[in-house]
């Protein structure tokens, strides 16, 4: 996303993020978060806890894995989590 300058969770080739978790040899993804534009971790978990559906992912006590990315390149963040 920080390469070709967009934010969605569908990549520009129409994958979707729980496709794209799979490609990455997880079979059990559950949801994903995105953001940029923040310059901390701490201010883009702030915006996601303010967020319904974001926070609604992070406090979800069936999820069981994480996995968290970062780009400098326009800070973009992402939180993928599996079952």
């Amino acid at each position: 996303m920080a390469t070709k300058d967009y934010l969605s969770h569908t990549s520009m080739d129409g994958r979707t993020f729980d496709q794209r978790i799979r490609a990455a040899e997880y079979s059990s993804p559950a949801a994903e978060n995105i953001a940029t534009g923040q310059t901390t971790p701490s201010a883009v978990m702030q915006d996601w806890m303010q967020s319904a559906g974001h926070r609604r992912n992070i406090v979800n006590c069936s999820i069981k894995a994480i996995g968290v990315g970062y780009d400098s390149r326009g800070n973009y963040w992402t939180q993928n989590f599996g079952y």
